[in-house]
């Protein structure tokens, strides 16, 4: 059985290759500003399972990896609007939520250090005046828009609207200008995961074929339920069928390979966020056992909308923990489609199977981390998470 962690030799020595075929992979597609992309590591396999447009949780990388962000940051803005000199970002409505608060604090601290003029805020803000977080109060800047629907901050276009806001909920007016990065059109209310996993397998089958390698190693496998309404049995019976055929498929892999795993599955909202109706699936009955509360609870994505279509996605079992036993994942945070800070969601509560996103769970950054799970991040971890920014950038060219 391939253990990648017995490979980093080999993609060491490819170094100059990776780097060569990311430089014309780069060249192809508009990378975005910035992501984040939650990785598992199982040791046999290493996977991509959440990659996000518009990240939150910046508050949560030392302090350490803020020159390179900093760098990152300037660079990109540098190159992609020459002309900018006022970066406003527009957040989310989480007034309560002081982690959130945080992010932008340090997303603006980020902005502020790497040379240009930052302010935040969106019309459904301005009431505020401030925000609280972490480490203080965030002042906000008055937003509103101007007789042509542009966005203005206190009276004045920005250069460039900087999109922390993943627009479950739809479009926002103001927003529909070329000065707006990410694109909104990569919002949840029409990006759905499903199209990144499209987009990222041939990225992963060209570096599994210059690495020499499997590129099921690299990459969780998955297939998108459709229609499959949860309320009705016939509905149920079909998705209980698919997801067992789904999960024998894995299993006859892993007794090729000789993985002494029970292989599992994990069901989540195609289109979506928050690590919302989650279930995790060993077979195809528990589909049709589920409680009318779970099947509640499965149905109900960010701002109480319902959801369409599943993403049925391999489970990858962390095999990273930290000294007390506690399952750990990493989160890898990339500008310019560089990755350049982590942290490592920990979650006690839960086991190495198992959604870490949960209230249970606590964050530990770079800098902190032990040598026991941090080994892998600068490379399979970032190899990954660089592959699924061009992903990210290829969705956006099928909207553009």
């Amino acid at each position: 059985m391939l253990n990648l962690q017995s490979t980093n030799e080999r993609l060491e020595k490819k170094r100059e290759a990776i780097m060569a075929w990311m430089k014309v992979k780069r060249s192809e597609v508009a990378i975005p500003i910035y992501g984040s992309v939650d990785i598992r590591d199982a040791g046999w396999k290493v996977g991509v399972v959440d990659a996000n447009h518009f990240p939150a949780g910046f508050n949560n990388i030392s302090k350490d990896d803020f020159q390179e962000l900093t760098q990152l940051f300037a660079e990109h803005i540098h190159h992609h609007h020459p002309a900018c000199r006022w970066v406003h970002i527009f957040p989310e409505s989480h007034t309560r939520n002081q982690g959130y608060v945080e992010n932008i604090v340090t997303i603006k601290r980020l902005i502020k250090q790497a040379g240009f003029r930052c302010t935040v805020g969106s019309p459904d803000l301005d009431e505020f005046g401030t925000l609280h977080g972490i480490s203080g109060p965030l002042t906000l800047d008055f937003v509103q828009l101007d007789d042509d629907g542009e966005l203005t901050v206190d009276g004045q276009r920005p250069d460039l609207i900087l999109l922390n806001n993943d627009l479950t909920g739809g479009t926002i007016p103001g927003l529909q200008t070329t000065n707006v990065s990410p694109p909104p059109e990569m919002g949840w209310h029409v990006r759905r995961k499903s199209e990144h996993y499209a987009c990222l397998q041939p990225y992963v089958e060209e570096m599994a074929t210059l690495l020499g390698i499997d590129p099921w190693h690299m990459m969780p496998s998955w297939f998108v339920s459709q229609n499959k309404c949860l309320t009705e049995d016939s509905c149920r019976i079909k998705l209980a069928e698919e997801i067992d055929e789904f999960l024998d498929s894995i299993q006859r892999k892993y007794d090729e390979l000789g993985i002494d795993e029970k292989p599992f599955a994990v069901m989540k909202n195609d289109s979506g966020t928050y690590g919302l109706g989650i279930l995790i699936l060993e077979s195809g009955d528990a589909i049709l056992n589920l409680s009318n509360r779970k099947i509640n609870k499965l149905r109900y994505a960010k701002g109480g909308s319902d959801v369409e279509n599943f993403l049925i996605q391999e489970g990858i079992p962390t095999s990273m923990e930290t000294e007390e036993g506690a399952p750990v994942e990493p989160v890898v945070y990339l500008v310019g489609g560089e990755a350049a800070a982590w942290f490592y969601r920990i979650n006690p509560k839960k086991s190495a199977r198992d959604n870490l996103n949960s209230p249970s769970a606590i964050f530990t950054s770079a800098s902190e981390a032990t040598q026991r799970y941090g080994e892998h991040s600068q490379t399979w971890h970032a190899l990954l998470s660089e592959l699924s920014m061009l992903a990210m950038g290829a969705e956006a060219a099928l909207r553009g």
